[in-house]
């Protein structure tokens, strides 16, 4: 069974769409089965910034005190997005934040290294050339883990 389950987010509400079958899968646990829920949100380690004049970018590692500001927000929106699963005395609830420009491998790299049995993530549900342009996390997660992923399709924000 499932009891060490990864969540990871991406600060979007496209990403929560996941978190209602997070409780399902809570709700159905039995009292005495124990499960942890890892909620992780990957952010980059350096900032984009236009050169003016032209017209290029360069990577800009943050410093440290931006990284500290950057990962105190990361915990507060975790531990708010955590705070909509139900409660129950069997189930814990960690809130965790990784630096790095690959979400996709940092994910992987958490799944193995906390021993995950169960990775829950939203996807956009891109197809075709949108997916080849843009990429997708998900796709990588489902493609390159060892880890079982429960994947959901969440619907398209209306503008």
């Amino acid at each position: 069974m499932y009891n060490k389950i990864l969540v990871p987010l991406d600060g979007s509400k496209l990403g929560e769409a996941v978190v209602p079958f997070v409780n399902e899968i809570i709700s159905g646990a039995k009292e005495s089965r124990k499960i942890e829920i890892k909620l992780l949100q990957v952010v980059p380690s350096e900032r984009d910034e236009i050169i003016q004049g032209v017209g290029s970018y360069v990577h800009i590692p943050y410093t440290r005190e931006e990284m500290e500001q950057i990962k105190r927000s990361a915990v507060a929106y975790l531990d708010k997005v955590g705070g909509e699963l139900k409660k129950s005395p069997n189930v814990t609830v960690t809130s965790l934040v990784k630096f790095g420009n690959d979400p996709a491998g940092e994910i992987l790299k958490a799944s193995d290294e906390l021993n995950i049995d169960l990775v829950t993530i939203s996807t956009h549900g891109r197809s075709g050339i949108s997916r080849w342009a843009f990429g997708s996390v998900a796709d990588k997660i489902l493609r390159g883990g060892k880890t079982p992923v429960f994947m959901v399709r969440a619907a398209q924000q209306e503008s």
